[in-house]
Order: structure tokens, then C-alpha cells, then sequence
């Protein structure tokens, strides 16, 4: 199943913007989290999202150079 990187950003900010204190910097977690919170069926879809998250929480919490 393929999926436009728009539809992955789109799904990643509406998930942090319901559930911004459920996700971290850990994939693994959210990987977890985006499964229970999604009814995405694809594992590789899943996976992308929660990469998305994970990468967006750790540029949140990065300083400013």
C-alpha cells in the first residue's frame, strides 16, 4: 500500500495535535501508540507515521542554533 507523504504529515499533526502529551522521541513508543490511537491497517504506513512524530518531537526539543 502506498501513501502520499502529505497524508503521513496530515495524520501525524492531527495525532499531536489530539494527543500532544502521548508522544516522545521514542519511535518504538509511538509506533505503539499510533496503532492504538489509528485504525491503519498497514504496518508500513504506521511505521511511517510514527517516524514522522518521533522526528517532529525531537526537532521540538532540539536548541535553536
Amino acid at each position: 500500500m502506498s501513501i502520499d507523504p502529505t497524508d503521513v504529515i496530515t495524520i501525524g499533526d492531527e495525532l499531536l495535535r489530539n494527543n500532544p502529551d502521548t508522544f516522545d522521541e521514542d519511535f518504538g513508543e509511538n509506533k505503539t501508540h499510533v496503532e492504538r490511537l489509528t485504525d491503519i491497517g498497514s504496518k508500513r504506513v504506521r511505521n511511517r507515521v510514527a517516524g514522522y512524530i518521533t522526528r517532529k518531537k525531537q526537532r521540538q526539543t532540539q536548541p535553536s542554533r
